[in-house]
């Protein structure tokens, strides 16, 4: 027995030894991480272990928001601004020239560090490896080619139709609303709006959740704030006290992605039984997986990806745009009375917006991209750099995330005068185009599919509100950001509303 505890004892030590010269080994090569890209500039880390990892945290626990930090580092380090967590080496571009090398090219992927997070939340299926988070660029253009005519200029003037038929539910509820004197979330009916506008268009379901109290939306958001502490916090899966909101997120995982499957196999037998389907997303999922000679699990899988994929961005972006345009035009009586002329002397009082409408309506146009450089709903992309490179002057050793921050951007003296004042005329057709410093749908390749889709949706919705209510913001609402992911109104711009008097 003595012998026993003896050998035991031994054991115990060499295991603690061993551990112990692995965490020195892995501390000499985070050391050695360090002397190779300490070049570059950057903020002082918070440990030596962990880098800036506790940044990242306390913005996440609290009110502050990360994307003001970046902000902070850019305008005190510069373009090319270093930050480090563990052994990962993350360069935060703020420099045009960098900013089209990279993202304009095909050969940079997404970054691993980020979007394999996005694969699975907390063990449930999420995105997968869907058209946002494929890395593979042969199995994500694949994908792009095959859903491209369901954004195609043609097929998206076929959908003004839609979009005035959902956006006139939202005026019957507002009118309600009006007439009963309550006060609305306006970021709560736009969310409602587009998630509905999304469900029809893209999948051809009518989803009703103006109407009815629904599981999706608030599926979509507890799927999105999971997101945010999955990918900043790899200890928030280890705390007991987590365990009750980790469950809801598999949950809602799990609804959207067996939903998504009913949907797709109603889909299909339709498509079997010869019946007519539009050439909508759904139809191009489908598509996609035919392609195969025979469908395997994991193509199965792949059409769920994506439908979670288009489910969620092709609504979550586009109703934070609609919340902030509306906060920030209730503070700025000037632009307002502007933008309304122009939905007055465009559209009058006639109900159905056409496509040549929303040509004309170009005013509008700028207030909505002025809307996304001050508050990019998207607030950056990144890219995995894995040969050497050299930005703004500043050799960079391959084997970095290159982040690019177009809230930075966005705010920053040097791109836009007075950055915090909302002008429109910067996006005027005749003044000069932002040089790569500004890209709320991302650039290049692998930019946003849904830009047209999201920009007609949002002209189509601003200018029916405009049309016929004046939003005047409760008191205690405030212009604050929250991060789930995309950016959000904190104060969920709750208004009075009330019918606009056109006999004025």
């Amino acid at each position: 027995m003595g012998i026993f505890l003896v050998i035991l004892s031994w054991t115990a030590m060499f295991l603690l030894f061993l551990v112990f010269i692995l965490f020195l080994a892995y501390c000499l090569y985070v050391k050695h991480i360090h002397m190779k890209y300490d070049h570059i500039p950057g903020p002082p880390r918070d440990s030596f272990l962990f880098g800036h990892s506790a940044t990242y945290l306390r913005a996440t626990r609290s009110s502050k928001l990360i994307h003001d930090t970046f902000l902070e580092w850019a305008e005190i380090h510069g373009p090319v601004c270093r930050q480090n967590i563990l052994h990962y080496i993350i360069i935060l571009v703020t420099c045009p020239e960098g900013t089209k090398e990279v993202l304009m090219s095909s050969k940079y992927p997404k970054d691993r560090f980020f979007y394999k997070q996005l694969f699975n939340l907390f063990g449930q299926r999420f995105l997968g490896n869907g058209l946002v988070t494929a890395q593979d660029h042969e199995q994500w253009y694949k994908q792009r080619r095959i859903m491209d005519p369901a954004f195609s200029s043609l097929y998206l003037r076929g959908l003004i139709s839609v979009f005035n038929e959902r956006a006139e539910k939202l005026m019957t509820k507002l009118s309600d609303v009006a007439d009963n004197e309550r006060e609305a979330s306006m970021l709560h009916l736009v969310n409602s709006l587009t998630l509905d506008v999304i469900a029809k268009v893209a999948f051809g379901v009518d989803l009703e959740t103006l109407k009815d109290s629904s599981l999706f939306p608030q599926a979509v958001q507890t799927c999105l704030k999971g997101m945010l502490f999955s990918v900043r916090d790899k200890f928030f899966k280890f705390n007991p006290k987590n365990r009750p909101f980790i469950k809801e997120v598999r949950e809602a995982c799990h609804l959207l992605r067996t939903t998504g499957a009913q949907w797709i196999q109603a889909r299909k037998t339709a498509m079997e039984n010869g019946d007519d389907v539009p050439n909508d997303i759904l139809t191009q999922i489908i598509k996609t997986a035919g392609k195969e000679e025979s469908m395997t699990e994991e193509d199965e899988e792949l059409m769920l990806d994506n439908f979670v994929t288009f489910f969620i961005a092709g609504h979550e972006t586009t109703a934070n745009q609609l919340a902030f345009c509306i906060m920030e035009l209730t503070r700025l009586p000037d632009i307002l009375e502007k933008v309304k002329k122009e939905v007055d002397d465009v559209i009058g009082m006639k109900q159905d917006i056409t496509n040549e409408d929303l040509g004309k309506l170009i005013y509008l146009s700028q207030v909505l991209k002025e809307t996304l450089r001050i508050y990019p709903t998207a607030p950056g992309t990144s890219r995995d750099v894995l040969e050497d490179i050299v930005i703004d002057g500043i050799h960079i050793p391959g084997g970095v995330t290159c982040f690019f921050s177009s809230y930075a951007t966005g705010r920053m003296d040097k791109f836009f005068k007075d950055p915090l004042t909302f002008d429109p005329d910067r996006f005027h057709p005749d003044a000069p185009k932002p040089y790569y410093c500004y890209y709320p749908f991302a650039l290049g390749p692998r930019s946003c599919l849904g830009k047209n889709f999201a920009q007609m949706e949002a002209k189509v919705v601003m200018a029916k509100l405009l049309q016929r209510f004046d939003f005047t913001l409760l008191p205690g609402q405030t212009f604050d950001l929250q991060d789930y992911g995309t950016l959000r109104p904190k104060s969920r711009v709750v208004c009075s509303v009330r019918r606009r008097n056109h006999k004025k």
